[in-house]
């Protein structure tokens, strides 16, 4: 009779390590340098862009530092797009390459999350909710813009399709995404929003915190 006890898959050990106050402080920091320099008031410039993608590479620091895999590879790869987008986004002349990158990062956010369990059934809420507002940013938009956001648009729906599936953290930083998405939408094309960049960012930065928190998660398959 074979009486060696069995620990946890290596994996599975690894994913249940939360990371620690400690391995937080660089993204907490360049958070708090972001909101205190209050970049989006000045010019834009490369010193701008350093200081507003610091946070989220400073979390491509985190995941390196965390667990390994696909899934990892994944986020750190997104969070690099994400970076590189909110780099395009201070100059209004990149505004479209900044969609394109986080358009990709959106993507390889929802395969970071994985496709099971599938839950196909929440599709039709994510739709109805985001029609009434789709509808009406459409009226706003200028229609060399229309194609390339309702792209980006199909891509964050997908991403917040598998959020809400995965669970977790992935489900409130969807969630998140999506909202700071939403605010800064109708903050640049429909009315502009009071205290409307610090709700963005806010939502935008707590929002990429808790998706790379998702890698240190197990998910929680769900058979019904």
């Amino acid at each position: 009779m074979d009486v060696r006890k069995e620990g946890p898959p290596r994996n599975a050990r690894s994913s249940a390590q939360q990371p620690h106050l400690g391995s937080l402080s660089p993204f907490l920091l360049t958070c708090t340098a972001y909101f205190l320099l209050w970049i989006p008031e000045d010019p834009p410039s490369r010193v701008g862009a350093l200081v507003k993608c610091l946070p989220v590479l400073s979390l491509v620091g985190l995941l390196r530092a965390g667990p390994g895999g696909r899934s990892s590879l994944r986020l750190q790869v997104a969070l690099l797009l994400s970076a590189l987008g909110d780099a395009c986004l201070i100059w209004p002349e990149s505004f479209l390459y900044g969609a394109l990158s986080f358009g990709l990062a959106q993507l390889l956010y929802a395969c970071a999350f994985g496709f099971s369990p599938l839950r196909p059934g929440l599709l039709l809420p994510i739709v109805l909710a985001s029609l009434p507002f789709s509808g009406l940013l459409l009226l706003h938009l200028p229609p060399d813009l229309v194609l390339p956001l309702s792209a980006y648009a199909l891509a964050l729906s997908t991403m917040l399709w598998r959020g809400l599936a995965r669970g977790g953290s992935a489900r409130w930083g969807a969630l998140l995404f999506t909202a700071s998405d939403s605010l800064l939408s109708w903050h640049t094309f429909i009315r502009p929003l009071a205290h409307g960049r610090l709700l963005i960012m806010a939502t935008y930065y707590a929002a990429q915190l808790l998706i790379t928190l998702s890698a240190f998660q197990s998910p929680k398959l769900k058979t019904h």
